[in-house]
C-alpha cells in the first residue's frame, strides 16, 4: 500500500527501512526523518504522516516496552495549531 504518495513511499518500504536501521543499531531512535533519508526521499506535504506513523508503529521491533512516543510525535497535526 502507497504511504506517501508525494515520495512514492509504500508500506513494505517504510518496514525495510526499519528493520534495516535496527538490524544496524538496535538502540537508535527510529523517527520518520530517518526513514525518509534512509530512502534517499525528504517529506513534501506532511499528509501522509498520520498513515506513516501508524505503518511505523506497527513494524515488528519498533516499540520498546515502557516507553511512550512524546505527544507531538503522536499527534502530529495538533503541533501546527
Amino acid at each position: 500500500m502507497i504511504v506517501c504518495h508525494c515520495q512514492s513511499i509504500s508500506d513494505h518500504d517504510i518496514r525495510a527501512a526499519v528493520d534495516w536501521m535496527r538490524a544496524a543499531d538496535p538502540q537508535t531512535l527510529i523517527t520518520p526523518g530517518k526513514i525518509y533519508r534512509a530512502l534517499g526521499k525528504r517529506a513534501d506535504c506532511g499528509g501522509c504522516m498520520p498513515l506513516f506513523l501508524a505503518t511505523m508503529e506497527s513494524a515488528p521491533g519498533l516499540s520498546v516496552p515502557g516507553v511512550e512516543a512524546p505527544p507531538i510525535l503522536r499527534h502530529p497535526s495538533r503541533a501546527s495549531r
